[in-house]
């Protein structure tokens, strides 16, 4: 498992160990203290990147330092991306990962996806109620979000494969149009599709291409004169 994440801006950086000198003696865990991110980033070679966030790709500018990020990782190396993206010098954006095959567009990627995580969490403590499991039985608790969350996965494949219109986020904007600029469904317009679904299908009378029970009751009628 590796960890990719945004860096402290104060975070105490130290160069990797040094080679061991064949001494006695325990050998260096960490080299030298690294300057702040401002100094690496006035000092680093910045390359061309083109990277693909939030559905749309862009050109940016990127330095990868690897180096030990002692306090959090201890010995593991880490490897540090500085992002410039709308900045001419310095860093827009730090990033640390555990991956040392990464590359820096696969980490800064990597970072950009997590938003849509984190939205999914939102919505699931919001909408779903993952957010409202309190109980004192530690264990009741380790079933509710787990079951809340499926019932979140349920639902957004539910959407995605059968319940979606393409006339959904028109209509929504035609119900509240101060959403002028809503250019797709919502998890909660997910959620409120398939609550009035399922309460049509329970509270209707009779479905098309179902038989009544009228219709049942004949043809095992019919069955039993067969049968006799």
């Amino acid at each position: 498992m590796t960890w990719t994440t945004r860096l402290r801006k104060d975070a105490a950086l130290y160069g990797l160990p040094p080679e061991r000198t064949g001494r006695c003696g325990r050998p260096r865990e960490k080299g030298d203290r690294l300057p702040s991110l401002a100094t690496l980033a006035a000092t680093a070679a910045f390359t061309q990147v083109t990277v693909t966030r939030y559905g749309k790709a862009a050109t940016i500018r990127a330095a990868v330092v690897s180096c030990l990020w002692h306090s959090v990782f201890g010995t593991r190396p880490v490897t540090v991306v500085l992002i410039r993206d709308r900045s001419a010098t310095g860093y827009d954006l730090a990033l640390v990962t555990t991956d040392a095959a990464a590359f820096a567009a696969e980490v800064t990627e990597r970072y950009a996806a997590s938003w849509s995580v984190e939205v999914a969490i939102e919505d699931s403590k919001q909408i779903f109620g993952a957010g409202h499991a309190r109980n004192r039985i530690a264990r009741a608790v380790e079933r509710v979000i787990p079951f809340q969350l499926a019932c979140q996965a349920i639902a957004v494949t539910w959407y995605a494969t059968v319940g979606r219109h393409p006339a959904d986020a028109e209509d929504h904007r035609a119900r509240a149009r101060w959403y002028i600029t809503k250019a797709g469904p919502w998890t909660a317009d997910m959620a409120a599709k398939l609550r009035r679904v399922l309460i049509a299908a329970r509270f209707q009378a009779s479905r098309p291409g179902q038989p009544t029970p009228e219709e049942i009751n004949v043809i095992r009628l019919a069955w039993e004169d067969l049968a006799a």
